[in-house]
């Protein structure tokens, strides 16, 4: 490889990067009815959402029972369920919103879950 594509292929990623840190996020979380564990989700995500996207994200909150047509079209098969639309690609955390590391994997904020 020779130092021009060295350099074109970090510019690139550097483009990338900087693009990912303002990048716009649409998110839709769904529960079911406003029962404790909805709450805590809701609490949960909008928590990590403002500390790792402040100013940077959309959140619209679906409860299933007011809305239960949604649930077939976007394939919710447990609850609660988020899903990140944007930026691409789509992604889904389902279930403990409580766990923050695994929102932020599943928001594309973290690679992986951090060695214990």
């Amino acid at each position: 490889m020779t130092q021009s594509q060295i350099e074109e292929n970090l510019a690139k990623l550097e483009s990338a990067v900087a693009g990912r840190a303002s990048a716009r996020y649409v998110l839709r979380l769904y529960v079911a009815g406003f029962t404790p564990r909805s709450a805590t989700a809701i609490a949960s995500v909008k928590k990590t959402c403002e500390e790792h996207l402040r100013g940077r994200y959309e959140l619209e909150v679906v409860n299933l029972y007011e809305f239960p047509t949604l649930a077939k079209g976007e394939q919710i098969i447990a609850v609660p369920t988020l899903i990140k639309k944007l930026p691409l690609p789509l992604r889904r955390v389902i279930g403990d919103m409580a766990d923050t590391n695994k929102l932020l994997v599943g928001l594309d904020l973290m690679e992986k879950y951090p060695v214990k």
